[in-house]
């Protein structure tokens, strides 16, 4: 099956959100096409070119977007005076309202990965009328047990990695809530912590997501490094600004929404149980697992179920 050629942009813009804020979007494939809202993950990761090849774009009009402070929105989360307080997950859903409105669409499908999915989720959940389907990978839903899982459960598996994790914190914050720790440190006044603070985090996200651990290219951008350290630290260290475990608590809210879950089956996310519980507790959800793939939507297999995904409600 493989990907769709590539595609360039036909329109795109900066939004402004408020609170001094100018989200990125931009659109492609066919303007009289099907609706489609890609998001990316992270919290803070930003969005790219290779995403706009898993849908049709004879039939999708895909619409992707820079979440507030990554990639190019403005202001970017790398600069030290950007206010984070206005950057949760009400205001990116309160940011996608928008833009939808902008662009004139009544309702579209939305993608998302890894974080992308619980903000896809939260927004089904909460503007269910505007959502015609899901179609999520890497599946997460915001919990505190996933985030207890990256920040501190997975140190048994890389036992060398997560020492070296723990050691860029201040001994008093090692026993705590990590994310908040090392939030601390990235919202320091001193450019060498937040310097110090950001690659111990994306050495750490780099150990859980490489199997051997190898370099990760986009790590080695400082200023991708920092803003996208200094955002998932935010988000991690707030609960994802939801409450506990809301998006499963709220898993009937997404009845009558047609949803497609195409999950690694070797994804670390999924000693959670969490992308099995999403499964059973939505009616109308598929859950598509694809044989020795992580937390990557690299590989071919995972791209053919992607597309495949995409390809079914192309046209419905």
């Amino acid at each position: 099956m493989g990907l769709y050629p590539e595609t360039e942009p036909y329109d795109h813009g900066m939004l402004d959100v408020g609170d001094g804020n100018h989200v990125y979007w931009e659109t492609c494939g066919n303007p009289r096409g099907k609706p489609a809202l890609v998001l990316h993950g992270g919290p803070g990761s930003g969005c790219g070119p290779y995403f706009r090849r898993l849908f049709d774009p004879a039939r999708y009009r895909v619409v992707l977007l820079d979440q507030r402070g990554c990639g190019r929105s403005t202001p970017h989360a790398a600069e030290p005076g950007t206010d984070m307080s206005v950057n949760t997950t009400g205001h990116l859903m309160a940011d996608l309202e928008l833009l939808r409105r902008e662009l004139g669409v009544d309702r579209w499908l939305v993608w998302g990965v890894s974080w992308g999915s619980v903000l896809g989720l939260r927004y089904a959940q909460t503007y269910p009328g505007v959502v015609s389907e899901l179609v999520l990978t890497g599946v997460a839903t915001g919990s505190d047990a996933e985030v207890d899982l990256l920040t501190r459960g997975l140190g048994q598996v890389f036992p060398d990695a997560f020492a070296r994790f723990l050691a860029g914190l201040p001994e008093d914050d090692r026993d705590g809530n990590l994310a908040a720790a090392y939030n601390r440190l990235l919202e320091s006044p001193d450019p060498g912590v937040r310097e110090r603070a950001a690659r111990a985090w994306t050495d750490w996200e780099t150990a859980m997501a490489s199997q051997p651990p190898r370099s990760v290219e986009r790590y080695e951008d400082p200023v991708f490094r920092r803003g996208f350290a200094r955002t998932v630290t935010h988000y991690f260290g707030n609960d994802h600004f939801m409450e506990t475990d809301a998006v499963l608590r709220d898993a009937h809210l997404l009845a009558g929404i047609p949803g497609s879950l195409v999950q690694g089956s070797v994804d670390l996310g999924n000693l959670t149980g969490v992308v099995w519980r999403l499964h059973h507790a939505w009616p109308g959800s598929e859950l598509t697992v694809v044989d020795e793939v992580g937390h990557s939507i690299g590989p071919e297999s995972m791209t053919d179920a992607l597309v495949a995904a995409t390809d079914k409600y192309a046209d419905r």
